[in-house]
């Protein structure tokens, strides 16, 4: 698998999008990162209908399923579409993010594998911060003051990643627990 720790990226656009990924794709070569670029480049056809928003959320979201790659940056318009169709891969969790406190949180909190942006609401020196920050951070890192976050949030990937809805409505519409994390909101300690 391409690892993060290794500056190992994915990512893909459709044409909307493509100019967003260009700047922040740009960012990140100059700062050693090996983008593997999917989507829509400067000379694509745009005939290409591969290249459709969902369709390339699909195929990002199939690369991480299979572990080609640990994490990717993914842009549309809006950035929900082609988040929506990576979404349909077993283990793919995708969000979309329109400020580096969002991109930060989405990781930390949320495992998020899949980071989508819409180059209709994000400038690209914003894009750059975004995926800086999404970059830097893992499950549960900045909040190991705050008692059993990484657990609780853990809890969460692992019975996302186990979901099955027809296990979930015989169930009537209760979860599998894989376990249990009591986590209440804290305030950070001052330094």
């Amino acid at each position: 698998m391409k690892m993060i720790k290794d500056k190992q990226l994915l990512v893909a656009a459709d044409f909307a999008g493509q100019p967003l990924k260009d700047a922040v794709v740009a960012h990140l070569e100059a700062k050693g990162w090996t983008i593997t670029d999917i989507g829509v480049k400067v000379d694509s056809d745009p005939n290409d209908t591969d290249l459709m928003f969902h369709r390339l959320g699909l195929r990002v979201g199939a690369m991480i399923t299979e572990k080609e790659f640990e994490r990717a940056l993914i842009f549309c318009g809006t950035g929900m579409g082609i988040h929506i169709a990576a979404s349909k891969c077993p283990g793919v969790h995708a969000g979309v993010v329109e400020s580096v406190p969002a991109a930060r949180r989405a990781i930390t909190g949320n495992g998020v594998n899949v980071l989508a942006m819409g180059a209709f609401y994000v400038a690209p020196a914003m894009g750059c911060d975004i995926a800086d920050a999404y970059l830097s951070a893992e499950l549960g890192t900045g909040y190991e003051w705050w008692k059993n976050f990484y657990e609780f949030h853990k809890l969460a990937m692992d019975e996302l990643d186990a979901f099955d809805y027809e296990t979930y409505k015989k169930n009537g519409f209760k979860v599998n627990k894989l376990g249990d994390y009591p986590l209440k909101l804290e305030t950070k300690p001052e330094d």
